[in-house]
């Protein structure tokens, strides 16, 4: 299995301040339409097909692999990407709290399996170190407030 989590500040110095309805704001934007928030190119498909009262349905083609997730939104404080289809099982979280000072922290945290794959194998491995890494959740959480702020700037948010 695959454990990783990432937590960042939000207001670092010398950034935008945002507060907690922007950054929620954000998340759920994210969480409906990945493409406004990854990389261009990464995500070339993303549509919610189903919406209801606790949680919606979003079909997405991110890296080039088809995906179907099921994300409750527990609002103004946290998204879960339960992985229904595609070449992950398990939930990947995004969480909005307020840490001991009071300052705003966003944090990733996920528990996944590799579908077809060898529990421990060298794929989940792989997997694991590439979380882990620099370039891995953490950036993304990074990547995530730095295009919030860009929507805020722009007026869009």
């Amino acid at each position: 299995m695959i454990y990783s989590t990432a937590t960042v500040p939000i207001n670092p110095d010398g950034e935008t301040r945002l507060t907690a309805e922007q950054v929620w704001k954000g998340l759920e934007l994210k969480a409906r339409d990945a493409r406004l928030f990854l990389p261009p190119g990464l995500c070339t498909r993303c549509d919610v097909i189903e919406e209801s009262a606790t949680h919606f349905v979003r079909e997405a083609t991110i890296g080039g692999k088809d995906l179907r997730e099921i994300i409750v939104l527990e609002p103004g404080r946290k998204v879960t990407f339960f992985q229904a289809t595609g070449p992950r099982e398990g939930a990947i979280v995004n969480e909005l709290f307020e840490d001991e000072a009071g300052e705003l922290q966003l944090r990733f945290y996920c528990y996944l399996g590799l579908r077809d794959k060898a529990p421990g194998g060298a794929e989940e491995q792989a997997e694991q170190a590439q979380f882990d890494s620099e370039q891995g959740y953490k950036a993304a959480l990074l990547s995530t407030l730095k295009r919030t702020r860009e929507l805020l700037a722009s007026g869009t948010l």
